[in-house]
């Protein structure tokens, strides 16, 4: 199979006015360490190595993958919660890629967080008035009619009562004290916040309000959000536009439309292929991908394509040279796939090529 490549820059596909943040070659290896007092290197986890996107202003950017492919890592390094081996962050136009923490004030005014365990997020020894003023206090903003009325604004905005000013966290539901996180992560009214699985820790049946939440501030503040996730489904109803990790590396990124009904990487085939069906008659007509063997270790990750020991088209090339991520022939504008051999653009083309699971018996033979 011949493939055109047109190596698009992939700031290419953010917003015409100019992006609110631009992520280049971004690195983050953690070392491993042998020996009780040298304490030598002998190793690193690659967690995150050599990603490229860009989020324009008030968009929303979803980044998903398997556990262990650098989602969370990625919005952490975003945040500078964790100091980045390489590349660059530039975000609102100054980059922050390693500032120190000190000088990291008016960025973070900007830049906020939505952690994934509503749990271990919030101070048990402090209320809930003081968990989101706390960012207030520290920028120095006193809002006219006071920090107090303000929080209660904000409890009131997330859909909680006002009148929790003064209750624990331990007074409240998962729901509500992911509610309460939204709510200080919108006290200094940020530009960008970096959701991290921020409904992966809550029940089913709250998650939906969670989200429907999430996309109404989005479109009250205009705020951009970087939505970090493993449920396809939530992303698909939250995120504009879709980034796939694999392994430390983005394969795929594509607005919601071409990623979830053309897509071109296998990774990707696959995981559509595991998104749960409603219908029964469509998931009795749909072939599952069962990808065969385990994901590589990302201490000693394979060359060239890091999917190609568990894809079912791997070539000779696919070992030794690594793909690009960049626009193929066929897909649209915006469209970048980091495969040698892509799959057709049409989500039918799953039962062409697969790797079948052994519990529905033999599948079509690739």
């Amino acid at each position: 199979m011949t493939t055109t490549r047109t190596l698009t820059a992939p700031s290419a596909d953010g917003g015409p006015g100019g992006n609110l943040l631009e992520v280049r070659g971004l690195r983050k290896h953690f070392p491993i360490r042998q020996g009780i007092v040298l304490q030598r290197q002998v190793g690193a986890v690659r967690a995150v190595d050599g990603i490229d996107f860009s989020v324009a202003p008030g968009e929303s950017l979803g980044l998903v993958g398997e556990s262990g492919c650098g989602k969370s890592t990625t919005g952490r390094l975003i945040t500078r919660l964790l100091e980045p081996t390489g590349g660059s962050v530039v975000f609102d136009g100054e980059d922050i890629t390693h500032r120190p923490p000190g000088r990291m004030l008016q960025a973070r005014r900007n830049l906020q967080m939505i952690f994934q365990d509503p749990y271990s997020s919030l101070n048990p020894r402090h209320t809930v008035g003081t968990i989101i003023e706390t960012p207030m206090r520290l920028n120095g903003i006193d809002p006219p009619q006071g920090r107090r009325k303000r929080v209660q604004e904000l409890l009131a905005t997330v859909g909680l009562n006002p009148e929790h000013y003064h209750r624990y966290p331990n007074e409240f539901s998962g729901g509500q004290r992911q509610r309460i996180g939204i709510a200080r992560a919108l006290a200094l009214r940020p530009k960008l916040i970096v959701a991290d699985e921020p409904v992966s820790a809550l029940d089913v049946s709250i998650q939906a309000q969670v989200v429907n939440l999430l996309q109404d501030l989005q479109r009250e503040f205009g705020i951009a959000f970087v939505f970090i996730a493993h449920d396809l489904a939530v992303v698909r109803h939250f995120s504009e536009r879709v980034a796939v990790m694999y392994l430390g590396k983005i394969v795929e990124v594509a607005d919601r439309q071409s990623l979830y009904t053309r897509p071109r990487h296998p990774y990707t085939h696959a995981l559509l292929s595991a998104v749960p069906e409603a219908d029964p008659d469509a998931v009795a007509r749909r072939e599952r991908i069962r990808l065969a063997g385990d994901v590589p270790s990302p201490i000693d990750p394979p060359s060239g394509c890091r999917f190609r020991t568990r894809c079912w088209k791997a070539r000779d090339t696919c070992a030794t040279e690594e793909p690009p991520l960049a626009r193929i022939d066929g897909s649209p504008e915006g469209h970048l796939t980091a495969c040698h051999f892509p799959e057709e653009p049409t989500v039918g083309a799953r039962a062409e090529h697969i790797v079948p699971d052994p519990a529905r018996g033999p599948g079509p033979s690739s």
